[in-house]
């Protein structure tokens, strides 16, 4: 009994310091919270403009990650929502809405009055009530600079029959987190865990709530037994059975003065609801059998055919108190909750008569005039000089190389290779975490999410298809060259003017003797189908950086961001 007594005691004491760190990074972050609410307001100024619904067919969304993609319940489509993107200097926090047609393989960007607020690392629960509906629940915005966070309690439905976008206001909710988890259980929607993150202090929940979709009202659940510890971006679905299942995920705590120690989890639980007893809950640590997936974070997740939950990506980090390097993954997992057992997706490949047929009708000449291309590219890059005059009568020259129009694609193999290597590896997604997937009519789409090269973030905007039934390969619809994509190195440093100059902001000391021809700046890329309003946004630190070099430190900011604008401009309708 004396044991037992004790246990409980420290149970509520952990439940003590758990609120008593929840108050404290409540107050440290509620200052920074109240300078980003004056800039998420300036931001929803912007949106209440719109009056009307509008769409507009587009080209595939640009780079992002963190952001949410669910398959609609009666229509062939995908909804894509909010997301964030990092090009070195400023973080860009998006409330877009993207519809991707399956059967037509098209993009339309659908603009509807009163949005949520710019977020990433939210959730989003599609439901089959009223002709389809979007529920998104809290995530977070960011300053510029990446180092000040807001986190969401805000709870929207997008009705998908209308498109009109309603906020649901319901006391007694979660408070401000991302990185939960959130499913459709019956006429509920149940959320678990996830993060809260300041300046200098962050807090991680294990908290389970439960909306109602009839009442529109929270309820906090109280399940018995032990469940998991604090984390955020685990694994949550649903089983055949009716319960929720809990896998993995990420929490950190601090080991010493600003030295943190980050935790990838691999344990796994049960959250039921007991049968007869309504609104009870108990939690069950179950240890499934086959081949689990590797210890790992930033993954993502969706239901696959059968109910079964599949498994993708992620990064598994190698941490020391000084650094943290990351190996990042793209291979497949399945959950069969029936059986309770991992199992790893193994790719059949395309038949070999497929593919021979293939080669020999399509890919030859495909391959030749890719060749081709690629040969007049590297041996005859083309030189435009422009002069540009803005509107204040500014004269701006831009010299720029352009190589030739054509896809950017591998290298062709060499004379010498058989028709076997001649066909290449398996296509499939490059490693990545913190991607958005969804399945539909038993295909599995991906797309974006990111990777790291060095000190470089790589967004990415790809877009991939694989039928899980077949399981034979990947198909791609959005092909992207990360290698295109801007990177600004940070400028606080006493040799930024150094930095600048180098080509991607590295020097060599070998390339300090070069010619100025060989250190001809390369300017972001167009990609494919890309409209100038998206281009203008994603590259304008970098133009504004030349622009400024160009016209000097004396020079007037205003006319700096008009040439800047210019050249940009330029740039883009020679790229077209």
């Amino acid at each position: 009994m004396g044991k037992k007594g004790k246990k409980e005691k420290k149970g509520r004491g952990a439940e003590k310091t758990a609120a008593k760190m929840e108050k404290k990074v409540s107050k440290r972050s509620r200052k920074e919270e109240e300078d980003l609410e004056a800039l998420i307001a300036h931001f929803q100024t912007l949106d209440a403009k719109k009056t009307q619904i509008v769409e507009t067919p587009c080209s595939p969304p640009s780079p992002r990650l963190n952001a949410s993609l669910s398959a609609h319940p009666e229509k062939d489509e995908l909804i894509l929502f909010g997301g964030e993107y990092f090009n070195g200097q400023k973080m860009f926090l998006y409330n877009e809405l993207y519809i991707y047609n399956i059967r037509k393989d098209t993009w339309t960007k659908v603009e509807i009055p009163s949005p949520p607020p710019r977020r990433c690392a939210h959730q989003a629960v599609v439901v089959p009530q009223g002709g389809g509906q979007l529920w998104i629940f809290g995530g977070e915005f960011a300053s510029p600079d990446g180092e000040q966070f807001y986190h969401y309690k805000d709870l929207w439905v997008l009705h998908l029959a209308t498109r009109t976008w309603e906020q649901v206001r319901s006391p007694g909710g979660p408070s401000g987190r991302s990185g939960h988890r959130m499913v459709a259980w019956k006429r509920q929607l149940i959320l678990f865990g996830g993060f809260h993150e300041s300046t200098r202090d962050y807090i991680y929940y294990n908290d389970v709530y439960a909306f109602d979709l009839d009442t529109f009202t929270w309820s906090k659940l109280s399940p018995s037994g032990t469940g998991p510890t604090p984390r955020s971006g685990c694994q949550m679905s649903v089983t055949p059975q009716g319960s929720i299942v809990i896998y993995g995920g990420y929490s950190k705590q601090r080991v010493k003065k600003d030295v943190d120690k980050g935790t990838q989890h691999s344990d796994m639980f049960l959250l039921k609801s007991e049968e007869g007893r309504e609104g009870r809950w108990v939690w069950t640590r179950i240890n499934p059998s086959g081949t689990k997936p590797t210890p790992r974070s930033g993954f993502s997740v969706a239901m696959a055919p059968n109910s079964q939950t599949l498994l993708f990506g992620g990064v598994c980090d190698e941490e020391e108190e000084e650094s943290l390097e990351g190996d990042f993954l793209n291979d497949l997992y399945f959950y069969d909750a029936t059986k309770n057992r991992w199992f790893a997706g193994q790719l059949k490949g395309p038949k070999a008569e497929k593919r021979k047929r293939r080669r020999g009708t399509k890919a030859e000449p495909e391959g030749a005039n890719e060749q081709e291309c690629g040969e007049a590219s590297a041996q005859a890059p083309r030189e435009v000089v422009r002069e540009v005059v803005t509107e204040d009568g500014t004269v701006v020259t831009i010299k720029q190389m352009l190589t030739a129009p054509g896809p950017s694609k591998q290298p062709p193999p060499d004379e010498d290779d058989s028709p076997e290597e001649a066909g290449g590896p398996l296509v499939e997604p490059r490693p990545r975490s913190n991607a958005m997937l969804a399945v539909k009519h038993g295909r599995l789409y991906l797309f974006g999410g990111m990777f790291e090269a060095g000190e470089r973030q790589v967004t990415l905007s790809d877009f991939y298809c694989l039928d899980l039934h077949k399981m034979d390969q990947w198909t791609v619809l959005v092909e992207a060259d990360p290698e295109t994509q801007e990177w600004l190195e940070e400028t606080d440093s006493e040799d930024s003017d150094a930095a600048e100059g180098a080509e991607g902001g590295e020097e060599d000391e070998e390339d300090e003797d070069s010619s100025e021809e060989d250190q001809e700046p390369q300017h972001p890329l167009v990609t494919p189908g890309e409209q100038f309003a998206d281009y203008l946004p994603r590259t304008e630190q970098y133009w504004v950086r030349l622009a400024r070099d160009d016209a000097g430190s004396e020079a007037k900011e205003k006319r700096v961001l008009k040439v800047a604008h210019a050249m940009a401009k330029a740039f883009f309708d020679d790229s077209a």
